[in-house]
Protein backbone atom coordinates (compact mmCIF):
# COMPACT_ATOMS: atom_id res chain seq x y z
CA UNK A 1 0.00 0.00 0.00
CA UNK A 2 1.23 3.03 -1.04
CA UNK A 3 0.54 6.74 0.17
CA UNK A 4 -2.42 7.41 -2.70
CA UNK A 5 -3.76 3.99 -2.14
CA UNK A 6 -4.16 4.99 1.65
CA UNK A 7 -5.22 8.36 0.88
CA UNK A 8 -8.35 6.62 -1.56
CA UNK A 9 -9.50 5.07 1.77
CA UNK A 10 -9.45 8.01 4.12
CA UNK A 11 -11.54 9.66 1.15
CA UNK A 12 -14.18 7.08 0.81
CA UNK A 13 -14.17 6.65 4.83
CA UNK A 14 -14.78 10.56 5.56
CA UNK A 15 -16.55 11.33 2.12
CA UNK A 16 -14.09 14.22 2.23
CA UNK A 17 -11.05 15.83 -0.26
CA UNK A 18 -10.15 18.41 2.15
CA UNK A 19 -7.40 18.87 3.46
CA UNK A 20 -6.44 21.44 6.36
CA UNK A 21 -3.56 23.09 6.91
CA UNK A 22 -1.80 23.33 9.90
CA UNK A 23 0.19 26.80 10.04
CA UNK A 24 0.37 27.27 13.37
CA UNK A 25 1.57 30.93 13.56
CA UNK A 26 2.27 31.53 17.07
CA UNK A 27 1.02 35.19 16.85
CA UNK A 28 -2.94 34.17 16.06
CA UNK A 29 -2.61 31.44 18.60
CA UNK A 30 -5.08 32.15 21.40
CA UNK A 31 -3.90 33.86 24.26
CA UNK A 32 -4.97 31.24 26.54
CA UNK A 33 -2.52 28.51 24.90
CA UNK A 34 0.19 30.73 24.71
CA UNK A 35 1.69 29.52 28.69
CA UNK A 36 1.48 26.16 27.52
CA UNK A 37 4.80 24.32 27.45
CA UNK A 38 4.15 23.66 23.42
CA UNK A 39 1.19 25.80 21.87
CA UNK A 40 1.41 24.98 18.62
CA UNK A 41 0.87 21.39 19.65
CA UNK A 42 -1.60 22.80 22.06
CA UNK A 43 -3.37 25.05 19.45
CA UNK A 44 -2.92 21.74 17.08
CA UNK A 45 -4.37 19.29 19.15
CA UNK A 46 -7.78 21.20 19.22
CA UNK A 47 -8.01 21.84 15.83
CA UNK A 48 -7.63 18.32 15.20
CA UNK A 49 -9.92 17.33 17.23
CA UNK A 50 -12.42 19.57 16.02
CA UNK A 51 -12.07 18.86 12.35
CA UNK A 52 -10.65 15.20 12.19
CA UNK A 53 -13.48 13.53 10.72
CA UNK A 54 -14.16 15.88 8.15
CA UNK A 55 -10.22 15.80 6.82
CA UNK A 56 -8.98 13.02 4.69
CA UNK A 57 -5.39 14.68 5.25
CA UNK A 58 -3.92 17.51 7.57
CA UNK A 59 -0.87 19.78 6.34
CA UNK A 60 1.67 21.38 8.42
CA UNK A 61 3.77 23.91 6.58
CA UNK A 62 7.57 23.37 8.00
CA UNK A 63 7.90 27.06 7.84
CA UNK A 64 5.78 27.36 11.25
CA UNK A 65 7.93 24.76 12.95
CA UNK A 66 11.42 25.32 12.12
CA UNK A 67 12.70 25.88 15.41
CA UNK A 68 13.30 23.44 18.57
CA UNK A 69 9.91 24.03 20.35
CA UNK A 70 7.88 23.95 17.04
CA UNK A 71 10.00 20.49 15.90
CA UNK A 72 8.78 19.13 18.99
CA UNK A 73 4.97 20.61 18.43
CA UNK A 74 5.56 19.09 14.69
CA UNK A 75 6.08 15.53 15.87
CA UNK A 76 3.42 15.69 18.36
CA UNK A 77 1.26 16.85 15.74
CA UNK A 78 2.04 14.47 13.37
CA UNK A 79 2.00 11.51 16.06
CA UNK A 80 -1.53 12.75 17.37
CA UNK A 81 -3.07 12.93 13.74
CA UNK A 82 -1.66 9.46 13.01
CA UNK A 83 -4.38 8.10 16.02
CA UNK A 84 -7.15 10.01 14.61
CA UNK A 85 -6.65 7.74 11.36
CA UNK A 86 -5.68 11.05 9.45
CA UNK A 87 -2.52 10.67 6.53
CA UNK A 88 -0.05 14.02 7.40
CA UNK A 89 1.41 15.89 4.09
CA UNK A 90 4.43 17.96 5.23
CA UNK A 91 4.53 21.11 2.89
CA UNK A 92 8.07 21.59 3.33
CA UNK A 93 9.06 22.31 -0.41
CA UNK A 94 12.36 20.60 -0.25
CA UNK A 95 14.83 19.62 -2.95
CA UNK A 96 18.83 19.89 -3.28
CA UNK A 97 21.48 17.73 -4.18
CA UNK A 98 23.48 14.58 -3.19
CA UNK A 99 23.87 14.40 0.49
CA UNK A 100 21.46 17.03 1.23
CA UNK A 101 18.55 16.31 -0.22
CA UNK A 102 19.24 12.69 0.78
CA UNK A 103 19.10 14.38 4.51
CA UNK A 104 15.76 16.55 4.02
CA UNK A 105 14.33 13.17 2.49
CA UNK A 106 14.37 11.66 5.85
CA UNK A 107 11.67 14.09 7.10
CA UNK A 108 9.88 11.26 5.29
CA UNK A 109 10.15 8.88 8.29
CA UNK A 110 7.50 11.47 9.88
CA UNK A 111 5.16 12.28 7.35
CA UNK A 112 3.15 10.08 4.70
CA UNK A 113 4.34 12.79 1.91
CA UNK A 114 5.34 16.11 1.11
CA UNK A 115 5.95 18.85 -1.10
CA UNK A 116 8.83 19.21 -3.00
CA UNK A 117 10.73 22.10 -5.77
CA UNK A 118 11.56 20.10 -9.37
CA UNK A 119 13.58 23.85 -9.76
CA UNK A 120 17.20 21.70 -9.91
CA UNK A 121 16.03 19.01 -11.68
CA UNK A 122 15.05 14.87 -11.17
CA UNK A 123 18.85 14.13 -8.92
CA UNK A 124 17.26 16.73 -6.34
CA UNK A 125 14.09 15.00 -5.48
CA UNK A 126 15.33 11.58 -6.50
CA UNK A 127 15.54 10.55 -2.88
CA UNK A 128 11.93 11.51 -2.16
CA UNK A 129 10.35 9.42 -5.52
CA UNK A 130 12.76 6.24 -4.38
CA UNK A 131 10.63 6.26 -0.82
CA UNK A 132 7.93 3.98 -2.60
CA UNK A 133 5.44 4.49 -0.09
CA UNK A 134 5.27 7.70 0.32
CA UNK A 135 3.59 10.81 -1.09
CA UNK A 136 5.50 13.60 -3.46
CA UNK A 137 3.92 16.58 -4.69
CA UNK A 138 5.86 18.75 -6.91
CA UNK A 139 5.30 22.48 -7.15
CA UNK A 140 4.26 22.73 -10.72
CA UNK A 141 1.59 25.66 -11.26
CA UNK A 142 1.39 27.49 -7.83
CA UNK A 143 -1.74 29.81 -6.54
CA UNK A 144 0.77 32.52 -5.67
CA UNK A 145 0.45 35.91 -7.98
CA UNK A 146 4.52 36.08 -8.78
CA UNK A 147 4.26 32.31 -10.00
CA UNK A 148 3.87 32.80 -13.53
CA UNK A 149 6.95 35.02 -13.21
CA UNK A 150 8.92 31.63 -13.91
CA UNK A 151 6.15 28.94 -14.83
CA UNK A 152 4.86 30.24 -16.94
CA UNK A 153 7.82 31.13 -19.37
CA UNK A 154 7.63 29.71 -22.67
CA UNK A 155 10.21 27.24 -23.80
CA UNK A 156 11.72 26.76 -27.70
CA UNK A 157 8.71 23.90 -27.83
CA UNK A 158 6.10 26.56 -27.10
CA UNK A 159 5.32 24.85 -23.80
CA UNK A 160 5.15 26.83 -20.72
CA UNK A 161 7.46 25.39 -18.24
CA UNK A 162 4.73 24.28 -15.96
CA UNK A 163 3.85 22.16 -18.46
CA UNK A 164 7.11 20.51 -19.08
CA UNK A 165 7.51 19.86 -15.07
CA UNK A 166 3.52 17.91 -15.28
CA UNK A 167 5.33 15.92 -18.07
CA UNK A 168 8.33 15.12 -16.65
CA UNK A 169 6.48 13.84 -13.34
CA UNK A 170 4.70 11.96 -15.20
CA UNK A 171 7.91 9.98 -16.48
CA UNK A 172 9.41 10.08 -12.86
CA UNK A 173 5.92 8.56 -11.46
CA UNK A 174 7.74 5.22 -11.48
CA UNK A 175 6.35 4.14 -8.31
CA UNK A 176 2.85 5.72 -8.48
CA UNK A 177 3.91 7.99 -5.50
CA UNK A 178 3.78 11.31 -7.57
CA UNK A 179 1.20 14.71 -7.43
CA UNK A 180 1.14 17.71 -8.45
CA UNK A 181 0.93 21.37 -6.70
CA UNK A 182 -1.85 23.10 -8.76
CA UNK A 183 -3.51 26.20 -7.58
CA UNK A 184 -7.18 26.80 -7.32
CA UNK A 185 -6.56 30.39 -8.74
CA UNK A 186 -5.50 29.07 -12.37
CA UNK A 187 -9.31 27.30 -13.34
CA UNK A 188 -7.71 26.93 -17.18
CA UNK A 189 -4.48 26.10 -16.24
CA UNK A 190 -5.95 23.25 -13.77
CA UNK A 191 -8.16 21.80 -16.24
CA UNK A 192 -5.33 21.47 -18.95
CA UNK A 193 -3.11 20.10 -16.72
CA UNK A 194 -5.75 17.47 -16.31
CA UNK A 195 -5.85 16.95 -19.86
CA UNK A 196 -1.93 16.28 -20.24
CA UNK A 197 -1.50 14.02 -17.02
CA UNK A 198 -4.80 12.80 -16.15
CA UNK A 199 -3.34 10.05 -13.55
CA UNK A 200 -1.70 12.50 -11.55
CA UNK A 201 -3.31 13.42 -8.39
CA UNK A 202 -3.11 17.16 -7.41
CA UNK A 203 -3.00 19.23 -4.28
CA UNK A 204 -5.40 21.92 -4.89
CA UNK A 205 -4.33 25.08 -2.60
CA UNK A 206 -6.02 28.53 -2.60
CA UNK A 207 -9.44 27.63 -2.32
CA UNK A 208 -10.14 29.27 1.35
CA UNK A 209 -8.61 32.53 2.32
CA UNK A 210 -7.16 33.09 -1.31
CA UNK A 211 -10.36 32.57 -2.94
CA UNK A 212 -9.49 30.37 -5.91
CA UNK A 213 -12.38 28.06 -7.47
CA UNK A 214 -13.84 25.52 -5.52
CA UNK A 215 -15.49 23.70 -8.47
CA UNK A 216 -12.49 23.43 -10.92
CA UNK A 217 -10.26 22.56 -8.08
CA UNK A 218 -12.33 19.29 -7.47
CA UNK A 219 -13.74 18.54 -11.06
CA UNK A 220 -9.89 18.66 -12.21
CA UNK A 221 -7.72 17.85 -9.17
CA UNK A 222 -9.03 14.73 -8.20
CA UNK A 223 -7.65 11.46 -10.45
CA UNK A 224 -9.87 8.93 -10.69
CA UNK A 225 -11.25 10.53 -7.08
CA UNK A 226 -8.09 11.26 -5.55
CA UNK A 227 -6.50 14.43 -4.38
CA UNK A 228 -6.72 16.80 -1.86
CA UNK A 229 -8.19 20.60 -1.72
CA UNK A 230 -6.47 22.22 1.09
CA UNK A 231 -7.19 25.30 3.57
CA UNK A 232 -5.63 26.57 6.06
CA UNK A 233 -6.18 30.17 7.36
CA UNK A 234 -9.85 29.86 6.25
CA UNK A 235 -10.42 26.52 8.81
CA UNK A 236 -7.68 27.10 11.40
CA UNK A 237 -8.46 30.79 12.38
CA UNK A 238 -11.93 30.54 11.54
CA UNK A 239 -12.21 31.09 15.29
CA UNK A 240 -9.87 33.25 15.69
CA UNK A 241 -12.39 36.36 17.62
CA UNK A 242 -14.22 33.53 19.80
CA UNK A 243 -11.42 33.01 22.38
CA UNK A 244 -11.81 29.20 24.06
CA UNK A 245 -14.04 27.96 21.58
CA UNK A 246 -11.78 28.75 18.37
CA UNK A 247 -11.65 25.26 17.45
CA UNK A 248 -15.68 24.97 17.45
CA UNK A 249 -15.46 27.66 14.23
CA UNK A 250 -12.69 25.45 12.93
CA UNK A 251 -14.37 22.66 12.71
CA UNK A 252 -17.72 24.05 11.19
CA UNK A 253 -15.45 25.56 8.44
CA UNK A 254 -13.98 22.31 7.67
CA UNK A 255 -17.62 20.61 7.60
CA UNK A 256 -18.68 23.53 5.42
CA UNK A 257 -15.91 23.43 3.01
CA UNK A 258 -15.99 19.73 2.96
CA UNK A 259 -20.13 19.90 2.42
CA UNK A 260 -19.14 22.65 -0.89
CA UNK A 261 -16.75 20.55 -2.40
CA UNK A 262 -18.85 17.46 -2.34
CA UNK A 263 -21.22 19.75 -5.01
CA UNK A 264 -19.21 18.99 -7.29
CA UNK A 265 -17.43 15.46 -6.28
Amino acid sequence: MGFFDDLRDRIEATDSVVSVGLDADIDRIPDHLLDKDLPRWAFNRRIIDATHEHAAAYKPNAAFYEDEDGWRSLRETVAYAHGKGVPVLLDAKRADIGNTTRKYADLLDDADAITVNPYMGRDSIQPFLAREDKGVFVLCRTSNPGGSDLQSLELDSGEPLYERVAALCDLWNEHGNVGLVVGATGPDELEHLREQVPDLPFLVPGVGAQGGDAEAAVEFGLADGVGLVNSSRGIIFAGEDDGEDFDKAAGQAAKRLKKRLNQYR
